[in-house]
């Protein structure tokens, strides 16, 4: 019983890598879809605009089609159920994303935070969170936040 849990607790902290590109690809698009979708559920008042940046994101960040983002959004949901923290898809990220990517996620995560025309003080903790576990350097932080917030719904 303990090797089980010992074999678990491995996978989480260094998962196996991924045996093709797919395989990979995959893995990246499952991670920042989670990312995405904890944003979205960091607000209480989870609305319609929201769910359409996740789509967005996802559809605009890796070429997927409508079906593909559907399954996506499905699977990442039920990942970021059962997930207790956001530290496993932050190090896929940094194992396979530069600077310039991580920034462009950090990016579609402050658009989903603002797609409903405000901010709540739960999604910006997040953000913080997640930008840190990225090893997003404060000023690119800000930046994207200000594109996000100044391409998205006025402030209501």
């Amino acid at each position: 019983m303990f090797r089980n849990f010992r074999e678990l607790f491995d996978s989480f902290i260094d998962p196996a890598p991924a045996q093709s590109e797919a395989e990979l690809q995959h893995a990246l698009q499952l991670a920042t879809a989670v990312l995405l979708i904890e944003v979205m559920r960091a607000d209480p008042d989870i609305d319609a605009a929201e769910n359409a940046a996740v789509v967005d994101a996802l559809r605009a960040k890796f070429d997927l089609t409508q079906d593909e983002v559907t399954a996506l959004v499905s699977r990442a949901g039920d990942a970021a159920r059962d997930a207790y923290d956001t530290q496993r898809f932050t190090a896929q990220l940094n194992r396979a994303f530069d600077l310039d990517r991580k920034v462009l996620v950090i990016e579609y995560m402050w658009q989903v935070a603002y797609a409903d025309g405000r901010l709540h003080a739960r999604e910006e903790h997040l953000m913080r969170k997640v930008a840190d576990l990225l090893y997003i350097p404060h000023a690119d932080y800000i930046t994207a936040k200000l594109r996000a917030r100044d391409a998205g719904p006025a402030p209501a």
